[in-house]
């Protein structure tokens, strides 16, 4: 899309190499992971994150993480890759595609029956290079039919980072954004700053910018107030994981936007790839979130510690968005309404 482009996953020549978004925006650095601990370590720092990014760096970390396993003992390295895949998915427990993707791994490991472990592991990379190209085929249609939802000129606030950087190329529901661009759609983008992790000001502004789109920064309390002047026309955000009546857990914020956006009757539109969609989950209750440390909201993103020492913290990095505030969600296999319990498992039958 346009002359922007960002790769935070790459397998290169047997390399597994990541975007460190940790040191975004003021520098731009590559990581190759050869361990599986350095893929757990990736994970959990955030050094790759965004569902579909993870799902993908979690499918090729497993190849990296079975190098050591035996290479004449087939049962041997059938137990290796399980064990494997059972640590990689510890590292984050919210978005759903870390799991999804181990899990597709290890069934397709089951399913082809390899007869060597040289054969077994060039399944599972053949795998891993399946689910990078169905995000990316993903990423386009969700902006294909996300931009059908908007008109040229709108105001269109987000909220955390679902764009380039969280995916194997494109976005989620900054995919229509990057759309509009190259069609001449003229889009006015308002970024949340999105705490704790700030993955508004360091990567939304960061990838928007450089993409030519005009992108204005606004802090999180600052939304009501803009879409009270009237500058916001429809809220896009992405999602982490959905269950299956419609409630979707994105990043912390993401529900307060919602509301704020139904009291100002503004569309509140969220990206979801059918890879994120868990069934098992029969509502946001059944979403387990991740908590971090409450370091990151005293003092690491300061030059000297903000908060009074010893201050208790609650450090959600995510919250759930209730079915009845989503207008629409917005898949690589078509626009989904209400009812979503109903509309969400048709989906899957098609």
């Amino acid at each position: 899309m346009g002359n922007f482009t960002v790769e935070p996953v790459k397998f290169q020549e047997g390399r597994l190499i990541i975007l460190d978004q940790t040191r975004l925006p003021s520098e731009e650095v590559y990581e190759e992971l050869q361990t599986k601990e350095a893929v757990w370590d990736a994970i959990y720092k955030l050094k790759v994150r965004g569902a579909p990014a993870i799902g993908v760096a979690a499918a090729y970390g497993l190849c990296v993480a079975v190098r050591g396993c035996g290479e004449d003992d087939l049962t041997g390295f059938s137990q290796c890759l399980r064990e494997a895949a059972a640590y990689l998915a510890s590292a984050r427990p919210t978005a759903v595609n870390l799991s999804w993707a181990l899990t597709r791994m290890i069934a397709c490991f089951d399913r082809m029956q390899p007869r060597s472990v040289q054969q077994a592991r060039r399944i599972l990379l053949e795998e891993a290079d399946r689910i990078r190209e169905e995000d990316e085929a993903a990423c386009l249609a969700m902006g294909e039919n996300g931009l059908s939802l908007l008109e040229p000129g709108m105001g269109i606030l987000t909220h955390c980072n679902a764009g380039a950087l969280a995916t194997s190329r494109y976005g989620t529901c900054l995919a229509p954004i990057y759309l509009g661009q190259e069609r001449g759609y003229g889009f006015h983008v308002f970024a949340d700053e999105t705490r704790p992790l700030l993955q508004g000001v360091r990567l939304t502004a960061w990838e928007l910018q450089r993409s030519g789109v005009d992108v204005t920064l606004i802090c999180d309390n600052m939304a009501a107030a803009v879409m009270a002047k009237g500058w916001i026309d429809a809220v896009v955000v992405g999602c982490d994981r959905m269950a299956a009546n419609g409630d979707g857990a994105n990043k912390i914020g993401t529900y307060g936007v919602a509301v704020l956006a139904k009291e100002h009757n503004i569309p509140f539109y969220m990206y979801v790839p059918t890879s994120t969609i868990d069934l098992a989950a029969a509502s946001g209750s059944d979403i387990r979130i991740e908590e971090r440390s409450g370091e990151e909201i005293r003092r690491l993103w300061y030059e000297k510690p903000m908060a009074p020492e010893g201050v208790k913290t609650f450090n959600p990095a995510f919250d759930v968005t209730p079915a009845r505030y989503i207008t629409a969600v917005i898949t690589e296999k078509g626009i989904v309404r209400p009812p979503y319990g109903e509309n969400l498992q048709k989906l899957f039958r098609k």
